[in-house]
């Protein structure tokens, strides 16, 4: 019985650390790639991967406070205030994709072609869903729901840099300058709706 206890107790533990790995493979990700693609987005004139280097920042604040909860002592409350800010972070992304997408078509801004951006774009696609896929599993032997939903966060990250892909590269082969703000409305949608999921868990908690 001693032995099976143990067990139990190695299990949580290993996948506890499993969840603090992924999410500083996250920042460190982030950490190096935002500033890339803010010099990218500046040298292309592109909002879209300006959009997306917020989006960044927002991932590198999401992963800093799931790895304040998941080494926090008082879990229950650390949870409630962990899922408000996130919360909170889908909402501004949204707001900020939406505000930025708008004044570029109304102005008709068109951005420079990018090839080391769509190159980062397509890798960032494959590491994030990869990143995604293994919170959500981890969070799920947990029963950790800051956990689940940061993934969600990940996967949003994923599909923006999917869409802003999508659109800086009809940009570039077509010239269709039109797409590249067109492509950050598709996060709009998902942030508005995971921010309120996230509020939601504070609600029913």
């Amino acid at each position: 019985m001693k032995m099976l206890h143990t067990h139990s107790k190695i299990l949580p533990n290993r996948l506890l650390r499993r969840g603090l790995w992924l999410e500083y493979a996250t920042l460190a990700w982030n950490v190096v790639g935002t500033p890339v693609m803010i010099a990218m987005a500046i040298a292309s004139s592109s909002t879209a991967m300006a959009g997306f280097g917020l989006d960044s920042l927002i991932e590198i604040f999401a992963s800093v406070v799931v790895i304040w909860q998941l080494k926090g002592e008082d879990s229950s409350n650390r949870e409630r205030i962990a899922l408000r800010l996130i919360g909170a972070a889908f909402y501004l992304l949204a707001a900020y994709v939406l505000i930025q997408s708008i004044w570029m078509l109304a102005n008709r801004h068109h951005p420079v072609q990018s090839s080391l951006g769509i190159a980062w774009l397509a890798l960032t696609v494959v590491t994030m869903v990869s990143l995604a896929y293994g919170k959500l599993v981890t969070g799920r032997a947990l029963g950790n729901i800051v956990l689940r939903t940061e993934a969600r966060v990940t996967m949003i990250d994923a599909a923006l840099a999917a869409a802003v892909l999508c659109g800086v590269g009809l940009n570039a082969l077509l010239g269709w300058w039109w797409a590249d703000p067109l492509s950050g409305l598709v996060i709009v949608f998902y942030g508005v709706k995971e921010g309120r999921a996230a509020l939601g868990h504070v609600r029913d908690g």
